[in-house]
């Protein structure tokens, strides 16, 4: 199994989107980190996306449950094009994400004052599942069914919590995601503003985004994701609660 940056590395010059009539997207992330203090950090780098242009994006949580989207371009071609109505800040800045080490990467949001420094590695139930992920026929990753069975499997195993390849998001796009390689979180130190948290942890209750559970241990994964194309006439077009996609340009 390769290091974590030399696999986001490959994935970063080989991204390519699947054939498909959805909207789609290929790279990686932090799936999510969460900590005891209540905050929860996510990431998304996407070279890839039938929408627009490659891009990259950070979610934080507050402890008081109030969740931030920051994203390098437009959020009507980010991750609140679907995940808007429980977002209650879109915000477009610079992100940077660094890795400083095969097993280490620095997350930065300078807008924010968010700066977070993630050592991620292998266990054995990781290993096991990036096996048996390396195995799966393509028509599997497209099935929502199988997905489902290998979210019930993969959450307990890495003692996640709830998983869910497949759902519905929170602008009601039904969605599948396809983790194809998972490290998991070994230790974090998260700066927002003059707060620090390092006490990696579930939370109570779990958080979830739509059908979209975050994962009750951090989880960085390579792979790819695809969400219906989206329909003003049955999905919400709202980037952040109260804001619709045309308002936000």
């Amino acid at each position: 199994m390769r290091e974590a940056r030399e696999a986001v590395m490959r994935a970063e010059a080989g991204a390519h989107l699947l054939p498909g009539a959805t909207e789609r997207f290929s790279g990686w992330g932090l799936m999510g980190l969460p900590f005891r203090s209540g905050d929860i950090l996510a990431t998304r780098r996407f070279p890839a996306s039938s929408i627009g242009p490659g891009y990259t994006s950070v979610w934080h949580r507050a402890p008081d449950g109030v969740w931030t989207f920051y994203a390098d371009v437009s959020p009507a071609t980010a991750c609140t094009r679907y995940f808007g109505e429980a977002v209650e800040r879109a915000v477009v800045s610079p992100i940077e994400l660094v890795w400083t080490a095969e097993d280490t990467l620095v997350v930065r949001v300078p807008e924010a004052r968010l700066r977070a420094e993630v050592v991620v590695g292998n266990t054995l139930a990781s290993r096991a599942l990036n096996l048996m992920a390396a195995g799966l026929p393509e028509w599997a990753w497209r099935n929502p069914s199988v997905l489902e069975r290998m979210s019930h499997v993969a959450g307990p195993l890495l003692h996640a919590g709830r998983l869910a390849m497949a759902g519905e998001a929170p602008n009601h796009q039904r969605f599948i995601a396809n983790p194809r390689k998972v490290w998991v979180v070994k230790s974090a130190r998260l700066v927002v503003g003059e707060r620090v948290a390092t006490d990696v942890g579930p939370v109570t209750p779990q958080a979830r985004l739509g059908d979209f559970y975050i994962p009750q241990r951090g989880l960085l994964a390579v792979g790819n994701a695809a969400f219906d194309a989206l329909d003003p006439a049955h999905h919400s077009t709202s980037v952040c609660r109260g804001l619709r996609a045309a308002e936000a340009h």
